[in-house]
């Protein structure tokens, strides 16, 4: 179905809308070959708190941003390249239902969707794309991804030392390489992760041992993905530290989402 929605006029129309949707604060997003496979609202786990998140999944990427008033408009755009994702089911914790993570060497998170359909929808439709990307390219699925960052309001101590209490004064820290809530002389060192970025990153005491006696040892496989060129500092969790007021309320209902090439929605 995806192959028939190429050339069509609703899929060009479609990703144009998303466009504007973005205005000056996104990239382009139509190419050749490129098509919108579905959209709609998750739950994204962030750094502070879980946030409604706007999602759009084409036949090559993942697109997600934050949803300004009206739902007409959106700003913050993240693109993930989809032949670097893969996701992981979470089983269901309290409130937090219907979730499953979405891996890539340089960002990691959880997000959840309304009901178990909807996940199941998702996921299924995110794997497809997936699996005809890497069939078409050739390629391997990667297989070093960033950590997924623990919440802040799951650590009131510092995960390493287990002494430190986080204030106002004593801040909380993510290790880039095991994504632990740690306190600042527990998080003192740094150490370049090549999927990550280029640059040293800020890492626990126990993976900073860790780290230097596998580069030491030789065995850089585990420290990072060295065959991704790195060009982003961006880890996960860090880029919802600075949301819009006009941001969407998390407790905002939300319509169900849309899936164009499953033939239902040709319109």
């Amino acid at each position: 179905m995806v192959d028939k929605l190429v050339n069509s006029e609703a899929n060009a129309r479609r990703i144009q809308m998303v466009e504007n949707c973005f205005g000056t604060s996104g990239q382009p997003l139509f190419l050749p070959g490129r098509v919108l496979v579905g959209e709609g609202v998750l739950t994204k786990m962030c750094r502070k708190r879980p946030k409604a998140r706007q999602f759009f999944l084409f036949n090559d990427i993942l697109v997600y941003g934050n949803i300004v008033i009206g739902k007409k408009k959106y700003n913050k755009q993240h693109l993930i390249p989809l032949e670097e994702v893969q996701l992981q089911a979470l089983e269901d914790n309290g409130q937090y239902r219907n979730g499953w993570l979405i891996r890539t060497a340089t960002k990691s998170f959880a997000v959840y969707a309304a009901t178990q359909t909807e996940k199941q929808e998702w996921m299924a439709h995110i794997n497809k794309c997936i699996e005809d990307l890497l069939r078409k390219s050739g390629k391997k699925p990667v297989e070093t991804h960033a950590a997924v960052w623990v919440p802040d309001s799951e650590a009131t101590i510092c995960m390493h030392c287990k002494k430190t209490q986080f204030t106002m004064i004593n801040r909380r820290h993510h290790c880039r390489n095991c994504g632990a809530v740690v306190c600042g002389p527990c998080s003192s060192k740094k150490f370049i992760l090549p999927g990550q970025s280029n640059k040293p990153l800020r890492v626990c005491l126990d993976c900073y041992d860790n780290l230097t006696s596998m580069k030491r040892d030789g065995n850089k496989a585990l420290a990072g993905n060295n065959n991704k060129p790195a060009n982003s500092t961006e880890s996960s969790g860090e880029d919802d530290s600075g949301d819009d007021e006009e941001t969407l309320k998390d407790n905002e209902t939300h319509d169900e989402p849309k899936f164009y090439a499953d033939g239902k929605l040709e319109k």
